[in-house]
């Protein structure tokens, strides 16, 4: 067998919408890594720059088996986590997704853990080599809807497993044979809901992987860029090619970017960025449930639960104002409507109205479309939604034939003339 090393490539970027970074990435020669932090207020930041601090230790020589040292890294960054919480009760809730890569010199050890997620391009064909532990993946395992429909559910983004520093953060642990030519891209979600895999796989086949990682981030940002955005980017070659001088990772140096490269956020129970307070409710504190939800009706109580405790926690103000810049699609009196607020059912209290009542009937809908509309779409803004709305596939209705008149005449029974009588009028459809 051909001895095989690898280049690599490390590239986030903060995003559109987001004022601080909580993913974190990490290339080298022996480890490929990325953490994205979850918990809005409480901490994603921390989350995923403590984990990818723990995650880093493998970069050195094994004694053993790599994925046992994979599995132990993993379980000591859980353990990190549950340390800072002890410490801290203030950033409760933070956790992060893990996707881990270490090269033992034959063969990769992996390790996944949330909806970060790993590809392998190889003879142009992308193929997603991970599996995303949130609820709708458990959807479309079931049969229950397909791979296009996930990716416009409403609670996409919500996870059922993550780093949490408590016990449910176990990872799926493999090994994975690259093959000279092979290129691995681990990715936050931030880049795979903003972008389609075609998308990715014509992107990712670009001359060198630092052009590669560039044009991935630019078409995430193009999209929308509603999160932080991070890849990590191998290409193997076989070993003794000569280095690629125009690539950032020529000169050999691991590349750390992201929150994990930024300066630690204090864990004073009050330490923030400049806008994200830890008086602010953030969309980001509801991505975890531990067990997938039996229907969307309990899905939807129970995010209206935790949204209650958000806001107060929040003193009510800030939550009840950030709620009146939200936006979704849902149905009113048979028609499509933009709903400004949020979609959450709090008895006594109301947090949105109908903005905007459409001329489209749901009759008029597909079956599909017509459900999404009914369970609610949401909508980053009011363009947002409208621009839902517009793409919207109306099925025209049959229109309904015009009544005519026709006269007949019943035969005569003689050749004689006979002025007709109102019995010799017929009326058809």
């Amino acid at each position: 067998m051909t001895a095989l090393t690898y280049r690599y490539v490390a590239l986030t970027d903060t995003g559109l919408r987001r004022s601080t970074n909580q993913d974190s990435g990490y290339a080298s020669d022996r480890l490929l890594a990325i953490a994205d932090g979850m918990g809005g207020a409480a901490a994603g930041d921390l989350a995923s720059s403590e984990a990818m601090h723990i995650i880093r230790q493998l970069d050195r020589d094994i004694d053993g088996s790599a994925l046992d040292a994979v599995a132990r890294a993993v379980e000591l960054a859980n353990i990190r986590l549950g340390e800072l919480i002890r410490e801290d009760p203030a950033v409760e809730g933070m956790g992060t997704t893990l996707e881990v890569m270490l090269w033992d010199g034959e063969k990769l050890a992996v390790a996944h853990l949330g909806d970060s997620r790993a590809y392998r391009l190889r003879g142009g064909t992308l193929t997603q080599i991970s599996t995303d532990h949130t609820f709708v993946q458990s959807l479309v395992e079931e049969g229950k809807i397909s791979r296009a429909e996930a990716r416009v559910h409403p609670h996409r983004s919500l996870l059922l497993r993550a780093l949490l520093g408590r016990d449910e953060g176990e990872a799926d642990l493999s090994w994975i044979q690259p093959m000279a030519g092979d290129r691995y891209l681990l990715c936050s979600d931030g880049l795979t809901d903003m972008v389609e895999d075609d998308v990715i796989r014509r992107a990712l086949s670009a001359e060198t992987i630092d052009m590669a990682a560039t044009e991935l981030v630019r078409l995430a940002l193009e999209a929308g860029g509603v999160d932080n955005v991070t890849v990590v980017i191998a290409e193997f070659v076989e070993a003794g090619t000569d280095p690629d001088e125009h690539l950032s990772s020529s000169d050999g140096q691991p590349q750390l970017v992201g929150a994990a490269a930024s300066q630690s956020r204090p864990r004073t129970g009050s330490g923030s960025s400049s806008t994200d307070t830890a008086t602010a409710f953030d969309p980001e504190e509801l991505r975890y449930a531990p067990q997938p939800p039996a229907r969307r009706r309990w899905l939807r109580w129970t995010a209206g639960l935790l949204a209650v405790a958000a806001v107060l926690a929040a003193a009510g103000t800030y939550a009840y104002q950030w709620s009146q810049d939200q936006y979704y699609v849902a149905a009113k009196d048979g028609r499509v409507a933009i709903y400004r607020g949020v979609q959450i059912d709090i008895p006594g209290v109301t947090l949105s109205h109908v903005d905007e009542l459409t001329d489209i009937e749901l009759s008029s809908l597909s079956d599909f479309q017509r459900r999404e509309i009914e369970d609610g779409v949401e909508a980053s803004s009011k363009d947002d939604a409208k621009q839902t709305v517009a793409e919207l596939d109306v099925i025209a209705p049959t229109p309904t034939p015009t009544p005519t008149r026709k006269t007949t005449r019943t035969p005569k029974p003689s050749t004689s003339s006979r002025t007709p009588t109102a019995a010799n009028v017929v009326w058809t459809r």
